[in-house]
């Protein structure tokens, strides 16, 4: 006697929820009418517009997405704004508008059709091929082999209220060359900008990288930051966020080739209501390379701070050293910190760790500058102004680092 067993299986519910990017698709086909530019820039932007109409925005169903939600926060922006961008002229760096060196140089072509190739459930490429989708505005900066710039390049992008933004930089330094970019993002009202980095380092080149985000506290920051550097390159950034109601800064970092480094260091300063997350891979491709990642995040009121950071080591890439290092100080029962700190190592000749602290601030040290006669809120700043200070320590220049500081000042006496 025999009989047919029937096993029901639901339906495997999808992460994706393509109706969330309604609104930023109704403008894309005036948007397209109106550019006149090469098939590859049609095929690039068509390409983005499919992948956003198939998956829609990210949501937090999404594994790397599943700390910050910006979807109530951007319901509404279906109106394409200019992006002003501005910067200094300094010897030896070539800066054009991104519309006119994709037409003349091969390079800055070739990086901004790039694909997202990481597979990495972090690393989700949506807000990637979004602004593909919208590719218009942007920035491109070149800088030849063997050149060492001296001046710091620095590079303005502001933004209006009530519009979307989209904002490319395509970043390439030469040979044996070196450079300072200091961008500074600013904005008044409530606005989305959404932007996306390409940058190469070249054998022995040298880029330091340093972003400040202070967008409107009503604003959307969303950020995606792809760098490759090759043999004995080195990429050192260092983000300082105090803007934007929800922010998202997500960096990938390839290390393609033996001798490459990078050093990530951020520090968030979120109050009242504000979301921070800083989401990372660093792929190790090659042997004897190095990464470091040093986040610190302050958190007042009911502020949300999220660190995901990972270091992914190739099968191939012997005598890798990679690190991690997320602290946290929260100053109020309301903040809340999220971290997760990752290790995925194929590799068995490696020197790899990662760290995570979340706390308050020391009684010892405070209860010290307290009995020496300096104010609680003297005190409670000096040991903020510490905290945060110490990922500014490999910015050359000490007028840089002032620069910085004057930032985290500012905030604490807000």
């Amino acid at each position: 006697m025999s009989a047919e067993h029937k096993i029901m299986q639901f339906p495997v519910k999808s992460p994706y929820h393509p109706e969330t990017a309604e609104n930023v698709l109704r403008g894309f086909a005036a948007f397209q009418a109106e550019q006149a530019d090469s098939a590859e820039l049609t095929d690039l932007r068509i390409e983005g517009l499919n992948y956003v109409t198939q998956h829609g925005l990210p949501t937090p169903k999404l594994e790397g997405w599943k700390y910050t939600n910006i979807i109530p926060a951007v319901r509404g922006f279906d109106r394409l704004g200019t992006v002003r961008v501005s910067s200094n002229t300094v010897p030896g760096v070539i800066a054009q508008p991104l519309v006119k060196s994709i037409v003349e140089q091969d390079w800055v072509k070739k990086l901004i059709c790039d694909s997202q190739t990481s597979t990495d459930l972090n690393i989700n490429p949506i807000l990637w091929h979004l602004a593909n989708m919208y590719f218009r505005d942007g920035v491109s900066i070149d800088v030849p082999a063997n050149t060492e710039v001296k001046e710091p390049l620095e590079i303005v992008m502001e933004c209006d209220d009530g519009a979307f933004y989209v904002v490319h930089t395509a970043i390439r330094v030469g040979a044996n060359a070196s450079l300072t970019i200091i961008e500074d993002h600013r904005g008044k009202g409530k606005f989305w900008k959404n932007r996306l980095s390409h940058i190469t380092v070249a054998p022995g080149g040298h880029l330091t990288h340093i972003r400040i985000q202070d967008d409107s506290k009503d604003a959307v920051y969303t950020q995606n930051t792809k760098v490759t550097v090759a043999k004995d390159g080195h990429y050192n950034a260092v983000a300082l966020y105090t803007g934007a109601a929800i922010s998202r800064n997500q960096i990938h970092v390839l290390l393609t080739e033996p001798g490459a480094l990078c050093h990530l260091n951020g520090a968030s300063l979120m109050r009242g209501k504000q979301h921070s997350d800083t989401t990372i891979l660093v792929e190790h491709l090659a042997p004897h390379c190095e990464s470091n990642q040093n986040m610190r995040t302050i958190l007042d009121d009911q502020s949300h701070g999220v660190f995901q950071g990972k270091v992914h080591v190739h099968q191939i890439a012997q005598k890798t050293d990679g690190y991690q290092l997320s602290k946290a100080i929260l100053l109020s029962e309301g903040a809340e910190m999220d971290t997760k700190p990752e290790l995925e190592i194929y590799a068995d000749d490696v020197k790899c760790s990662h760290g995570a602290t979340t706390g308050r601030l020391e009684d010892e040290p405070m209860f010290y500058m307290r009995s020496r006669g300096i104010p609680e809120a003297e005190a409670r700043a000096l040991l903020i102004e510490s905290f945060v200070a110490e990922i500014f320590d490999e910015v050359k220049g000490e007028e840089i680092r002032e620069q910085l500081l004057e930032r985290v000042r500012g905030w604490l006496e807000k």
